[in-house]
């Protein structure tokens, strides 16, 4: 509008905070127009919350009951490390060799981005045992010494800080971050110890000390420029009577690392011991059989699902949190996908909820493929009836889900019992850990298998003490149940476990008799060795088994006849959907990056993550209304090594004023083409910063393409 005032004025309207943005209830994205009810949706939703807190409460408390020993010995360390300072404060030199600062070599394994949990912890448990003064540091914060020191004395101030006097004092040193240095942090530690001899800290426990040491953790040793910390370490010897330090230092890869970082005269100064996290398979180990070999959970993994799990993990990172990130996915991915995982909960509680199914509800457990081939094995009158009667359906769904629980139950002790028998086999022919035995059984028949039949013949040639000592262990399995048929087998597994003690009785008892009548008698070589070959002919001659081997025999068919019933994968029992995730394929696209073809995907389809109606097309044809950079993607497709960009810039500018009636080389639109021919420049400069084209010097405004092919 226009205007009589002389002045101008720059005019600020602030936006209307009062309008938000209407946010739609997470629980709606579960409902998938599939004309389900709201209720179902909200249920599946607070069900799936409900889960994932338990097994994330679970991860939690078991990743402490590993962390524990190592913490307890890290702490011990520290406590013997610091006694001699403990006992006379002020001659801290004296009581370590040779300026030698305590350090802590912690090998946590190549599984980095599990690191930052570990060291969290530890800080953690390190402030509520040993010292207020804990501070962690990573290499790309300290390119050089005075970066190192800005970062431990900002670190250090955060540490204590809770009476004025220090407070202002801490100010001081915060502001003088350019002239920090190890003098004003031994001055600064001396006058925060001995003013007050309560210590500045929020909780006080009976493993803290009088003058606490400063813990420093260095979470990435391998990182760290070698002058820095050789530096570094020098400097704190020597101040290492008023500065009490103590060093640990973060190792991924092997503690070797600190004699090709640090000469021998500056590891001298350290008084290294070595600390050796869980390794990262084992945890997996410990994960799964609290998470998913269990019935506390009713989530379930299929095969393909937990074997995509376990390649990311073997193959690409080891990192157990991007284990659990992946398990966390999948159990989302199933109670979004599947109506009926409503149903995926305790036992009591999905009795009840299937009196409350809806009629949709009840077509969906119709159409399921297990339920279909359950219906056609029953007989023609129970057919109809769990075809229409819904009462009679519901009261069967609640009988095929008490079976499933009780297969699940069955099915992980039986499953145990297998791997305490094959998991110390010569060659290891069903894997040496329990996931691999639970994804072969999950598979497939195990007992069909070539790697099963080679695992029993190794089994019918086992010792006898071996044999007993297994069965021992799965005694202690089977007695965890209070299944009546897994009671009996653990009965039955008693009985075998007397039978060869009873062989043992018997041979001491031939042993004694046949010395007290056969006396003395020629022991000679001769006779040594015609006693040997009447023996080796006996055995070709009669070729009868021992009763050591009959038992041994029937031990093994015992095993065999459990495995062949209890053993069946998890598809051949009906409803196995509702607390089974199979979306292999789901998962693989959220978890197994392509970004090739993520790229190409969308800059060859912009409809398919747009879902803009306007940007379908036919193929080979480029609608004007896409994205600039996806016009200029479909017409360099079109070129072949080397392209014109006047050409190029020419094509783009008609597929861009295709649909409207007006020439782009008019006069009368010089400002449009100035927009055009800037959308295009910017075009190109996105191209060629994801990679797909590079300027070249062998021909004048040309650019070299890089990519062959669709994707």
């Amino acid at each position: 509008m226009a205007t009589s005032s002389v002045s101008k004025g720059c005019f600020v309207f602030k936006p209307n905070l009062k309008k938000r943005k209407i946010s739609v209830p997470v629980e709606d994205y579960f409902n998938k127009g599939k004309n389900e009810s709201e209720d179902d949706s909200k249920l599946r939703f607070e069900t799936y919350q409900l889960i994932w807190q338990q097994m994330k409460s679970e991860t939690e408390q078991l990743q402490e009951e590993l962390n524990k020993n190592l913490f307890d010995s890290l702490i011990e360390f520290l406590q013997k490390s610091h006694s001699g300072f403990q006992k006379i404060s002020r001659d801290w030199g004296c009581q370590v060799k040779l300026r030698e600062i305590p350090t802590a070599a912690l090998i946590l394994g190549v599984n980095v981005t599990d690191h930052d949990l570990t060291f969290r912890s530890l800080t953690e448990a390190l402030q509520n045992n040993v010292t207020p003064y804990v501070v962690s540091l990573q290499a790309k914060d300290c390119p050089d010494m005075k970066h190192f020191l800005q970062k431990l004395v900002s670190q250090l101030m955060d540490c204590c800080v809770h009476v004025e006097s220090k407070e202002k004092e801490s100010i001081q040193v915060t502001q003088k971050k350019t002239h920090c240095s190890m003098d004003s942090l031994s001055s600064w530690y001396m006058n925060v110890t001995q003013t007050d001899p309560k210590m500045p800290q929020k909780k006080r426990t009976s493993g803290q000390w009088k003058s606490p040491p400063v813990v420093l953790i260095l979470k990435d040793m391998e990182s760290f420029t070698t002058k820095v910390l050789q530096d570094f370490i020098i400097i704190s010897s020597q101040h290492l009577h008023e500065f009490p330090l103590i060093l640990i230092f973060g190792i991924a890869t092997s503690p070797i690392i600190i004699r090709r970082l640090l000469p021998h005269a500056v590891s001298s100064l350290l008084c290294i011991e070595l600390f050796q996290s869980l390794s990262c398979k084992e945890h997996l180990t410990t994960i799964l059989d609290k998470l998913l070999l269990t019935t506390q959970f009713p989530f379930k993994l299929s095969d393909k699902v937990l074997q995509i799990l376990t390649s990311i993990f073997l193959y690409h990172d080891f990192s157990i949190q991007n284990f659990i990130k992946g398990l966390k996915l999948s159990l989302l991915e199933h109670f979004h996908s599947q109506p009926l995982s409503v149903l995926c909960c305790s036992l009591p509680e999905a009795k009840r909820r299937i009196n409350f199914l809806s009629d949709n509800q009840c077509e969906n457990i119709r159409r399921l493929p297990s339920f279909r081939r359950y219906v056609e094995d029953q007989a023609s009158e129970k057919q109809v009836a769990l075809l229409t009667n819904e009462r009679f359906l519901k009261e069967e769904t609640k009988v095929l889900l008490e079976n499933l629980h009780g297969y699940h139950t069955n099915y992980f002790l039986v499953l145990r019992c297998l791997h305490q028998f094959t998991s110390s086999l010569p060659k290891y022919p069903l894997g040496r850990q329990i996931r691999e035995l639970y994804c072969t059984c999950l598979e497939k028949n195990i007992w069909d298998s070539e790697e099963y039949a080679s695992a029993l013949q190794l089994l019918r040639m086992l010792a006898k003490e071996e044999l007993m000592t297994i069965l021992q262990k799965c005694l202690k399995v089977f007695k965890s149940s209070s299944e009546e048929q897994l009671g009996s087998t653990a009965k039955r597994i008693e009985e075998f476990l007397a039978q060869f003690q009873s062989l043992d009785e018997a041979k001491e008892e031939e042993n004694t008799s046949g010395s007290q009548s056969k006396g003395l008698q020629q022991t000679d070589l001769y006779h040594l060795q015609k006693s040997l070959l009447e023996m080796k002919e006996l055995r070709r001659t009669s070729k009868q088994q021992t009763k050591f081997e009959v038992l041994r025999e029937k031990v093994v068919n015992f095993i065999d006849s459990l495995v062949r019933e209890y053993l069946l994968p998890p598809e051949a029992r009906p409803l196995h959907e509702v607390v089974y995730f199979s979306a292999a394929h789901a998962l693989r696209e959220h978890l197994n990056a392509a970004p090739r073809v993520a790229l190409h995907t969308a800059l060859n389809n912009p409809y398919y993550y747009l879902k803009n109606e306007a940007l379908k097309s036919e193929e080979g044809c480029i609608p004007n209304v896409a994205p600039d950079i996806c016009i200029a993607y479909k017409l360099h497709l079109e070129y072949s090594r080397l392209i014109n960009l006047v050409d190029w810039a020419e094509a783009f500018a008609t597929v861009v004023t295709a649909a409207e009636k007006m020439d782009a080389n008019s006069i009368t639109s010089e400002e449009r083409n100035e927009i055009i021919h800037a959308r295009f420049i910017r075009a190109v400069s996105e191209l060629e910063l994801l990679g797909f084209i590079k300027p070249t010097q062998r021909k004048t405004d040309h650019v070299a393409r890089l990519t062959w092919g669709g994707c």
